[in-house]
């Protein structure tokens, strides 16, 4: 009986709280768990700091970050310090790509915190293969979900479905995968919207609503023009988080379906503007803007 009760208690994810919370988006709550936990081992207060920090990392909280993570710190949490410093210092992201790129020239098969780190960097950077490049062979489930998310982004759904399916083999029931599916019921489209609305409910019901359960929401009632439905749901999430950028980005877009005033949708960019200026729709809005501008300046009106 002795044996059985310490394999049952070996197979409990002191963890479970902390990691959950961070999935969903949860990150105030999943750094309030972190501080409460007491690791039996050096191994689960190790990975206890890793879920701490990308929770401030999440919450652009980068100067605690970059304040305790330092030479001596263990290896596993280095990677951190590189992601805080690339989202804090614009002016370094050069240098830090190019010491990304000879970190993973070799294999990185056993850090997977250095994989999510220079895979999530990548993607901010829009090199879609190098992410792909460095998630390669990763049986992490956290990577599968990063590399099934790239194809998304990439409109290879074939090849997301599969990454999925791997997932479910590894894990079904686990929060990522089931976040994984909504993510692929969503770019399904169609009846899969009310699916993926259904998963985002069941987390919400099971922990609490977060601005990534509420966008997701407001993704599938937008795909089925169900406007006012969205509305409330981005309403409920900008009073979690008024400077949230998927939220205001969606705020935008529903203001054009809903045919609403343009000083409606121009207070939600101007907004957005202003708190996540390097945010890549800002940054890609920008552009745009700039061009056009440039383009008005090449035409003057005719006698």
């Amino acid at each position: 009986m002795g044996k059985m009760a310490r394999q049952q208690q070996g197979d409990v994810d002191e963890l479970f709280d902390v990691k959950n919370h961070f999935y969903i988006g949860n990150y105030q709550q999943c750094i309030n768990e972190a501080q409460k936990v007491k690791p039996t081992t050096v191994d689960v207060a190790l990975e206890r700091d890793v879920f701490l920090y990308r929770a401030y990392i999440a919450q652009r909280k980068f100067r605690v970050v970059l304040d305790e993570i330092n030479e001596s710190s263990p290896a596993e949490l280095k990677p951190f310090k590189i992601l805080a410093e690339y989202f804090a210092s614009p002016n370094r992201r050069e240098t830090i790509l190019a010491e990304l790129d000879r970190a993973t020239g070799y294999s990185i098969i056993d850090n997977n915190n250095l994989m999510i780190v220079a895979a999530t960097i990548y993607y901010h950077e829009k090199n879609l293969e190098s992410a792909l490049r460095v998630l390669q062979n990763a049986n992490n489930l956290e990577c599968m979900a990063l590399t099934l998310q790239i194809y998304l982004k990439m409109d290879r759904l074939d090849l997301a479905k599969k990454e999925l399916k791997a997932m479910q083999d590894k894990d079904d029931d686990a929060t990522l995968t089931q976040l994984a599916q909504a993510w692929i019921n969503i770019n399904s489209g169609g009846d899969k919207l009310q699916e993926a609305y259904y998963i985002f409910q069941e987390m919400i019901d099971k922990y609490s609503s977060t601005s990534m359960l509420l966008n997701g929401q407001a993704t599938c009632f937008i795909g089925q023009a169900k406007y006012e439905e969205a509305e409330s749901a981005l309403q409920e999430s900008l009073d979690k988080d008024s400077n949230n950028p998927d939220t205001l980005i969606n705020m935008i877009v529903l203001a054009q379906h809903m045919g609403k005033p343009p000083e409606v949708a121009n207070r939600y960019l101007s907004q957005l503007k202003d708190s996540n200026l390097d945010h890549p729709f800002v940054k890609e809005y920008l552009q745009k803007e700039a061009e056009f501008q440039r383009l008005c300046s090449q035409y003057s009106l005719s006698a």
